[in-house]
């Protein structure tokens, strides 16, 4: 998980801070807007050899996985993935009981305007923004006519 996660919330900043990068591979995910679930797994196919099967790789390495444990780890990382995109924050999921700070939430402060060069971190740990600056906190508040919506506090330091 510390590998995976490191790897890509690197990768993933250099997308957003190389101009090239972003507008020629990156942008293609944040193309699309409202939170959906399979926008996960929607990009260029760069990006998804430099930030998914890389870290991947070098996962697999590193951990010594057998072939078995690698495919469990590696559909419970889609599904996190998947998970983190939906737009959908509910009290009973298990995946934001386990990963309470990155979450939904947490992630759609990412793909909002304001929010793209902070919370690079995915899909597990957000140490990586903690640590070099890039956390960004929110808050989860009612939308007017019904359900919910998630703003970015002023104050960074707070969840």
């Amino acid at each position: 998980m510390v590998v995976l996660d490191a790897w890509q919330y690197f990768m993933h900043r250099v997308m957003h801070s190389s101009r090239y990068m972003y507008r020629r591979f990156h942008s293609w995910h944040h193309r699309v807007v409202a939170p959906y679930a399979f926008a996960a797994q929607y990009n260029h196919p760069v990006d998804g050899v430099l930030t998914e099967t890389l870290s991947g790789a070098a996962a697999f390495l590193a951990s010594g996985m057998g072939p078995r444990a690698a495919a469990a780890f590696f559909m419970f990382a889609t599904v996190k993935g998947i998970d983190d995109h939906c737009g959908v924050l509910v009290p009973w999921n298990p995946l934001h009981a386990v990963f309470r700070d990155n979450n939904t939430a947490y992630h759609d402060v990412h793909h909002q305007l304001g929010g793209g060069r902070r919370n690079f971190s995915q899909p597990f740990f957000v140490i990586w923004d903690r640590l070099l600056g890039t956390y960004a906190g929110y808050t989860v508040e009612e939308r007017h006519g019904g359900g919910l919506q998630v703003k970015i506090t002023k104050d960074h330091s707070k969840l």
